[in-house]
Parts: structure tokens; sequence; C-alpha cells
């Protein structure tokens, strides 16, 4: 298993710095990671430091707590497009789901499609999957696939609960096989990676990158 592919190495602190996002670069163009994932406002530089490579450089939206009107997270990810960023990981409207207000969820989705379909982008959508029950994951999951996004994402890595074996299988049992998977919260182990790529995850989000490698 070729777990550098498998990883969007990531920054995503309020305190991140020029220098870590250039460290953050290059370390992912060495070990040819998947993408880097970095705040908004590094989307060129990082462009400038991964270069014509493989890794891709993917930002967020919604960022980290998903209650964002859709027309706030509409202009973020036109932004982000003009920007450069090659995937948008946007967080869900978290408090539509646990309100039940599937209408607005629903509408949330079909309004950013387009854009991200028109422009060629890769959409992750972060459910935080370690505060939604059970049966609120299936649904996600049945809806998002409704629209045919590229990836459902288990976690910001902001909420109290991360990533989790049970809710990447779960996810995997309630998405067709072409909607991929990205886990991410929590993940420190090579171990634990391997894991949740063994549940169904095909990205792993980390911070915590030379741990993973090293493992």
């Amino acid at each position: 298993m070729k777990l550098n592919r498998y990883i969007d190495h990531t920054v995503l602190r309020p305190t991140t710095t020029l220098e870590d996002i250039k460290h953050l670069c290059m370390e992912a163009v060495e070990y040819d990671f998947a993408a880097v994932c970095v705040p908004p406002p590094f989307v060129k530089l990082s462009n400038t430091f991964v270069g014509n490579t493989t890794t891709k450089v993917a930002t967020v939206t919604g960022f980290p707590f998903g209650y964002s009107a859709i027309e706030a997270k509409v202009a973020e990810t036109v932004l982000a497009i003009v920007d450069g960023a090659d995937e948008i990981d946007m967080v869900a409207n978290i408090l539509a789901v646990k309100n039940k207000d599937w209408a607005y969820v629903e509408k949330e989705i079909a309004t950013i499609m387009p854009i991200i379909r028109n422009h060629g982008k890769v959409i992750k959508v972060i459910i935080e999957s370690g505060i939604l029950l059970e049966e609120e994951i299936v649904q996600c999951c049945e809806l998002y696939a409704k629209y045919q996004v590229d990836f459902v994402k288990t976690s910001t890595g902001y909420a109290e609960k991360g990533a989790t074996v049970a809710a990447v299988a779960l996810m995997r049992a309630n998405l067709p096989a072409n909607i991929q998977i990205k886990a991410s919260g929590g993940i420190r182990t090579f171990d634990f990676a391997k894991e949740l790529i063994d549940a169904g995850a095909t990205r792993i989000g980390t911070s915590n990158v030379v741990a993973l490698m090293k493992g």
C-alpha cells in the first residue's frame, strides 16, 4: 500500500504562518502526497510551492462549523477556484442536519455542485460524523450520493470526536462505489490510518504525517 497517495497533508490552524505553508508543501512534494489542505488565504501561495507536481491544492469552505449561509459558501467556493484550488472540502450545515432540515441541506449541495462541476473541481463534503447519530450519517450519505459528490468526509478535526473505523465502514456501506471517503480528525498513527483505509477510506487527512510515513 502506497500510503503517500492517500494523504491530504493538512494545516488549518488559525495561527498558520507562511513558513508553515512552505514546509507543508515541500514535504507534500517530497513524499508525493495526494494533496495539501490549507486555509483559503494560502491557496495561491501553495500553488506556487507545489508547482506542476501531482500534489493537488485543497482548501476549506464553511470551516469549521458549517453554519455559514449558502451564499457565503458559494462566495468562498468561487474565490477558492479563482485562487487555483483543485479540491474543496466543504463543511455541511450540521445545524440543519441536527434539526432535520433536510430540505436546507439539499438546497445547499444543489447550489454548490454546479459551480464545482462547471470548473472541473473536486468536492469533499464534511459531515462531522463524530457528532451525528448513525441514522443521520446514513441520511447524509443518501443525500450526497444523489448529487454525486466526489467524497464524503468524516470530520473537521475541530469537533470532540474525529474519524472512527465504524463511521467509515457505515459510510462505505451507504455510498455508491464511485463516491470516495476521506477520513480525518485524530489520525496520528500508521496503524489507525491503515484501519480506516481497510474500512473504505481512500483519503486520509492528517497533520501528523511524519509519524504515519515512519509507521
